[in-house]
């Protein structure tokens, strides 16, 4: 049996979109014809590859493996294509990042410097949102990695994989008197304390409120935040105590004017890279990955 890549194309782009109109409307074609040519295409693999989900489609077992291979496959003819026409002149490679909102700006800044050295010029596009929104920009192609302190979670239905690049150790930062006040006998000192912390829902406030709980304190939230710098800027005017993860600690301490409270012992906070692929080709992602591994989250 010989493949036909043509219909196999058709297929990725269905797939992707998960409704035979959108993927037809993407391709130029007509539904009907498209349908025809997926029908060829189940025929010479000898398997179903979608079923219908009420108005739309969604992929079999059988399909979701042939989408892996079409990725990788298609994947490859972008790299190529690339390569060859960016490759003897000095066209900026581009690599578009979607980062967490919750995520710390100053981790994502360290993650992303690796990209901006390499060799061949790299453009450089950062969108900023939650991660389901940005999970869902991925899987239609429009972002080449998302950086995220957790793993795809279980409920959002995409074809994308987790590239852990690290964890940190979580500590609490403060304005200097602020700091002075609550340094003694940390981690009881920080019952009643004024913390500022992530949004409820987060990875990271769950872990620190699972935390508060182990240690026996009960500090007062005086404020919450989706926005990380924000969170900061309001402890370095002194409002209440924060937590930021450790690598950072110095970064944080210069820009802020802020001094360490304390490290809480057993919390940290988890780092992915996640793409839809499974073999990192992207040299920016691949440069992001490497570097956080060797480097930024380095055991030892």
């Amino acid at each position: 049996m010989r493949l036909n890549y043509q219909h196999l194309r058709y297929f990725w782009v269905v797939a992707k979109h998960e409704s035979l109109t959108r993927g037809a409307e993407e391709l130029h074609l007509t539904p009907q014809t498209v349908s025809g040519q997926l029908k060829l295409l189940e025929e010479a693999l000898g398997t179903k590859l979608f079923r219908r989900a009420g108005r739309g489609l969604a992929i079999t077992q059988a399909g979701e493996v042939v989408f892996r291979f079409a990725e990788e496959i298609f994947g490859l003819g972008r790299e190529l294509v690339e390569t060859m026409t960016g490759g003897a002149g000095d066209r900026q490679l581009r690599m578009r990042v979607g980062v967490v909102d919750v995520l710390s700006k100053l981790v994502a800044q360290r993650l992303l410097a690796p990209a901006t050295q390499l060799d061949k010029p790299l453009r450089l596009v950062c969108a900023e949102a939650p991660a389901e929104e940005l999970l869902g920009d991925l899987a239609l192609h429009k972002l080449d990695v998302v950086l995220s302190d957790i793993p795809i979670p279980p409920w959002v239905k995409i074809r994308a994989y987790n590239h852990p690049l690290g964890e940190s150790d979580i500590l609490f930062l403060g304005e200097p008197k602020l700091a002075a006040e609550y340094r003694a006998d940390f981690p009881r000192s920080l019952d009643q304390a004024p913390v500022l912390l992530p949004m409820e829902g987060t990875a990271l406030r769950g872990s620190l409120e699972q935390w508060f709980g182990v240690v026996g304190v009960r500090p007062k939230v005086v404020g919450e935040f989706e926005d990380s710098a924000l969170m900061k800027s309001f402890g370095q005017a002194g409002l209440g105590l924060f937590p930021t993860p450790a690598v950072i600690e110095a970064e944080v301490a210069a820009q802020y004017h802020v001094e360490r409270v304390g490290l809480t012992e057993g919390v940290v906070e988890r780092f992915f890279a996640i793409s839809v692929e499974r073999r990192v080709r992207h040299p920016g992602v691949a440069a992001i990955c490497e570097a956080a591994r060797a480097g930024l989250f380095a055991v030892g």
